[in-house]
């Protein structure tokens, strides 16, 4: 019997161990972990930076109310402010979190109620967030939803133009990560910042997922020529520890005053000497060259070695957030590659999704292309046999 409520389809593996891409089970079996705790754990498995920072400041003090200074969340708020469009930062303690804070500063600003996001978007499972959704798995049961948002086609142009000036903010992923590994098309957020400058809407896009380095910059929107007013950060923020930031511009600051929003965790020390060592290592230059360069290496094995197999698709993402879309489901594919010691994620109920941390070596990455190749075989061989 468990003592937890069942809301996770849990797999049958125990990790009692893991270092770098690599985890342990209770039984000593070794993985290759190409989820990364669902893109969190970008510096892999206890990081040494990271377990320093934290023990450090686990000998000084755990917790204070944020009625007091705190002067390592300004650090950690600059690191951010610094690598962003953004000039200031609310800390929460999740994805979920900061994009509700995003809503709330979106409505309070404009003084308008819509947010437009885009059918299958993931932005979290909070109220808000779970109406700011546009996948239906994601909010049956729960009864009447917000009513204050619309869904639109994702990369659909045309569809931006029946917006009118009621719209509070546009909100979306510059990759859709449960929703498929979908990138978004330059022409299509090209559209979005010039929809928002026609009806006065704020852009806010939702980097939970495609930030800290995932895809090769600092945050996923910077591959594309876009100025968002909001974005929204959790997941590698942190390597593990739960933390969350919205970051905003210079214009919205007075709007989020004193007593308009809180978190009684946000901003917690022990998060912020993580989050400050992780952002400290992943937006040093070279490191976010060499995760451009892996991403360009897996890539290509990707293309060229998993593209050919007949049970493929297509292959897309950007950095190291990359999708195989299959021609069936993909629950057995996942099955089997577990057994065969890979661990990887689905994205919709076709994909394969890979997530490994960001320092994964070219050997892991080798060995990972190996094992997928394997698996694909065997199941199209096993199909042909039939």
């Amino acid at each position: 019997m468990s003592y937890l409520f069942p809301t996770y389809a849990r797999w049958d593996v125990t990790i009692k161990e893991a270092k770098g891409s690599w985890v342990t089970d209770e039984n000593d079996k070794k993985y290759l972990d190409f989820i990364s705790g669902i893109a969190v754990c970008n510096l892999g498995h206890a990081n040494e930076n990271v377990t320093a920072a934290v023990a450090d400041q686990l000998t000084k003090y755990w917790h204070m109310s944020n009625l007091f200074h705190q002067p390592i969340q300004e650090e950690v708020a600059k690191l951010l402010v610094d690598s962003t469009e953004g000039d200031a930062v609310f800390f929460c303690n999740s994805g979920a979190e900061a994009n509700e804070a995003a809503i709330k500063l979106a409505r309070k600003h404009t003084g308008k109620t819509k947010i437009v996001t885009f059918l299958q978007s993931f932005h979290g499972r909070t109220f808000a967030t779970m109406s700011a959704t546009g996948q239906e798995k994601i909010q049956q049961g729960f009864g009447p939803l917000l009513e204050t948002f619309q869904y639109l086609p994702y990369n659909d142009s045309n569809s931006l133009d029946e917006l009118k000036d009621d719209v509070a903010a546009i909100m979306l992923e510059v990759v859709q990560g449960e929703g498929g590994v979908v990138p978004a098309q330059q022409e299509f957020l090209q559209k979005v910042t010039e929809t928002c400058k026609r009806i006065g809407a704020l852009l806010i896009i939702d980097e939970v997922q495609t930030g800290i380095g995932r895809t090769g910059k600092p945050f996923g929107y910077q591959h594309y020529e876009i100025s968002p007013d909001i974005i929204t950060s959790a997941k590698g923020l942190g390597s593990g520890l739960p933390v969350g930031a919205m970051i905003g511009k210079q214009s919205l600051i007075d709007t989020f005053g004193a007593g308009s929003h809180g978190s009684t965790f946000g901003g917690n020390p022990i998060a912020m000497a993580a989050a400050k060592a992780t952002l400290t290592q992943i937006f040093e230059e070279n490191f976010l060259k060499e995760v451009e360069e892996k991403s360009n290496y897996l890539l290509g094995k990707l293309n060229t070695v998993i593209g050919a197999h007949a049970l493929v698709k297509e292959i897309r993402g950007k950095g190291l957030l990359l999708g195989i879309e299959c021609k069936e489901q993909v629950g057995d594919i996942i099955n089997q590659l577990r057994e065969k010691q890979l661990l990887v994620l689905p994205a919709g109920p076709n994909v394969v999704r890979l997530l490994p941390p960001l320092t994964v070596s070219y050997d892991e990455i080798d060995l990972a292309i190996e094992t997928i190749a394997g698996v694909f075989s065997t199941i199209e061989q096993s199909v042909g046999a039939q």
